[in-house]
């Protein structure tokens, strides 16, 4: 069983949550710190090893100064991510930039700022070349890998997802870019989202070491980074057992000897992307019990709403809940752990069994880290809220609360008219 601590003692928990006000994510920094510290180690092996924090999952600048002081880099995928990863002080060899859809001012951005782009698309290449008037002398393509790899309801099979370039056009996408004066060259997939199984990650590693040595086959060009992505889960459920990183590395050291090493293809630098499995389990949605209603069924009603945390409602996502002060209680009553919003599956939780609540109980989610706060939205004009940060046995606010001011500031009072 994986245990599912909480941030502060529960009296603490309690007392901080009465003073400040509810709903709120809390994290701890310096476990997400060691947790960041412990990757590294682990990959020690592998010289240059970086992980790419994903921005996405937890996109507060306290939180990317911490994981770049750590050592790590920066993910991005928009404009703002990219400006964001900046400002918090990632060097831009530090910042990754996977293209999606993207517009033109993006690819500008990265091309200026100087991080690496990573091109999810063939045609991906003409568009820098046409914005950015030349390739940069670094380059990186995604692969997708189609029906040689299943996916999961996360991310999708990648048959079927809009991402990557396919294996019939790999080979002609690295010989584009050297012949557009490309010098150095990195390779890229990202096939899983929240896996479990390490040896999911393991093939992964397997796939894109098989097709380095295929692309210096076939075009003589020496891949010189290799990124397995993210896709390294964490336990949501007490039964559910972690990916270690030792485990992992070792495995993957094994892989690399005799497929890169063994192959005179060395040195090839390894490199992650991974967010959800540095941040996910060091954070937590805390939210008060504004009403208990028996109807056909029996609701907790709180505070908190699913512009808070989406996951259960989108991908019907376990999140672990802990009533304080009930810990040791006997989990004899089932709720529905429900939001305010008018969408009927503004849910938490679904036929969840908790010990008897009442009105004011304080219960905290678990493991929103990642991909929590960071999804949030206004529907119902419901506001986003504060965000707070343990580190070194202090309590600091890195959000503040949004106001009313704040939703409509965007808005205007006195319409413009549009001339065309």
């Amino acid at each position: 069983m994986t245990a599912k601590p909480l941030p502060m003692e529960s009296k603490q928990l309690a007392s901080f949550a009465n003073t400040v006000g509810t709903p709120f994510h809390i994290y701890d920094g310096d476990a997400i710190k060691a947790n960041a510290i412990a990757m590294k180690e682990a990959f020690s092996w592998a010289d240059g090893f970086i992980n790419y924090f994903a921005v996405k999952a937890l996109p507060n600048i306290n939180i990317l100064r911490l994981l770049c002081k750590a050592g790590f880099g920066a993910d991005c995928s928009s404009l703002p991510e990219l400006r964001l990863a900046s400002e918090a002080g990632f060097p831009a060899h530090r910042i990754m930039f996977s293209s999606n859809d993207t517009a033109d001012e993006e690819f500008l951005e990265a091309f200026n700022l100087g991080a690496i782009i990573n091109l999810d698309d063939i045609t991906h290449i003409d568009d820098v070349i046409r914005v950015c008037k030349r390739l940069p002398e670094t380059i990186s393509f995604r692969y997708n890998p189609g029906n040689e790899r299943t996916g999961n309801a996360i991310i999708g099979n990648p048959v079927e997802a809009k991402y990557g370039v396919t294996h019939s056009q790999l080979i002609s996408c690295y010989e584009r870019a050297r012949d557009n004066g490309v010098k150095h060259f990195m390779l890229h997939t990202m096939v899983a989202s929240n896996e479990l199984d390490e040896s999911y990650i393991v093939e992964t590693a397997r796939m894109l070491f098989s097709l380095v040595k295929e692309i210096h086959e076939k075009t003589g060009i020496r891949i010189e980074q290799v990124d397995l992505g993210g896709g390294v889960g964490i336990p949501y459920k007490p039964e559910d057992k972690p990916i270690l990183f030792s485990s992992l590395s070792e495995k993957i050291h094994s892989l690399y000897s005799s497929m890169i090493e063994a192959e005179g293809l060395s040195p090839v630098r390894i490199t992650f992307e991974c967010g959800r499995c540095i941040t996910g389990p060091f954070g937590w949605l805390v939210s008060k019990v504004r009403h208990v209603a028996s109807k056909y069924k029996d609701y907790v009603g709180l505070d908190a709403t699913m512009a808070d945390l989406m996951r259960p409602a989108l991908y019907g996502a376990y999140h672990h809940i802990t009533v304080l002060g009930k810990e040791n209680e006997q989990a004899c009553h089932m709720y529905d752990v429900t939001g305010s919003l008018c969408e009927n599956n503004d849910k938490f939780a679904v036929d969840r069994m908790l010990p008897e609540i009442t009105n004011g109980d304080i219960l905290v989610i678990h493991d929103t880290g990642a991909h929590g706060h960071s999804m949030g939205f206004n529907y119902n004009a419901k506001m986003r809220h504060a965000e707070y940060l343990i580190e070194d046995g202090k309590v600091l606010k890195i959000r503040r609360d949004e106001t009313y001011e704040d939703y409509v500031r965007t808005q205007l009072d006195r319409p413009e008219e549009v001339r065309f």
